[in-house]
């Protein structure tokens, strides 16, 4: 990808090696001022869709495991098995009655377009990051929950002293798998979007090739190289706190 994005358009077809003949820095420039709006523009909107996309999930989903993990209420293994369920049902089934529950809202290509991708969000809606939180939970020792009531904390207060500065590694964990998924999702943001300065990274790269089959490979290549970098910036700068929060059992030492 990273020589294709410095190979001219002839080059590209000609020459299959790695390295480029003629280096071409010009894809980049190309690229970033191909269409009416700069590509800076869909990266900012990826960014704030998935920056977005990491706060609803770590606090509705956190808040979800910690009522299924902590309290007692009635049908509580019930609701649970259902949520576990979800991860059966492939996301492109669902996609279609939630195109039509959020277009009946009036919430499709209205003035707030990221709507329908951000309010499952806030409503742990991701069955895989509510059941990872569980488990983490399941591994705190409930006698801290105990004195925290014998202390007088309700159970928000053993949420919010207990359960919350322990979790940090489980939230960790989510936040870095939010921000890879969102910003790397094509189909939703693909079906939500409607209009060019709403699109966001994934969906603009496929402008590059029109109806007509006209193509600039080299400017959508270093486009894509440069939709990479903070993807990996990003799993770089918490690798450490991912690798803690698959393998840690809640509590060390």
């Amino acid at each position: 990808m990273i020589g294709t994005s410095v190979k001219s358009q002839e080059e590209i077809v000609s020459n299959i090696g790695l390295l480029p003949k003629e280096f071409t820095p010009g894809n980049y420039v190309d690229g970033w001022t191909n269409f009416d709006l700069s590509f800076g523009r869909f990266f900012l909107n990826s960014a704030m869709v998935s920056l977005l996309t990491v706060v609803g999930n770590a606090v509705s989903c956190l808040l979800a495991a910690y009522a299924f993990a902590r309290l007692r209420f009635r049908l509580r293994g019930m609701w649970f098995a259902i949520m576990i369920g979800t991860l059966l049902l492939p996301g492109h089934v669902l996609i279609v009655p939630q195109y039509i529950l959020f277009r009946s809202l009036g919430l499709v290509g209205g003035e707030w377009p990221y709507l329908p991708l951000l309010i499952p969000q806030f409503l742990a809606t991701e069955a895989f990051f509510v059941f990872l939180m569980v488990q983490f939970m399941r591994g705190i020792p409930r006698e801290l929950d105990e004195a925290a009531k014998i202390d007088g904390a309700s159970a928000f207060g053993i949420f919010r002293h207990v359960i919350l500065p322990l979790s940090r590694p489980a939230l960790v964990t989510t936040a870095i798998f939010s921000f890879i998924w969102t910003w790397n999702d094509f189909f939703r943001q693909l079906v939500f979007l409607s209009s060019l300065e709403d699109y966001t990274v994934p969906v603009a790269l496929t402008l590059f090739i029109d109806s007509t089959s006209q193509s600039a490979v080299g400017p959508m290549f270093a486009m894509s190289v440069l939709s990479l970098l903070p993807v990996f910036l990003f799993f770089l700068a918490f690798q450490r706190m991912l690798v803690e929060g698959i393998n840690t059992s809640g509590l060390k030492g």
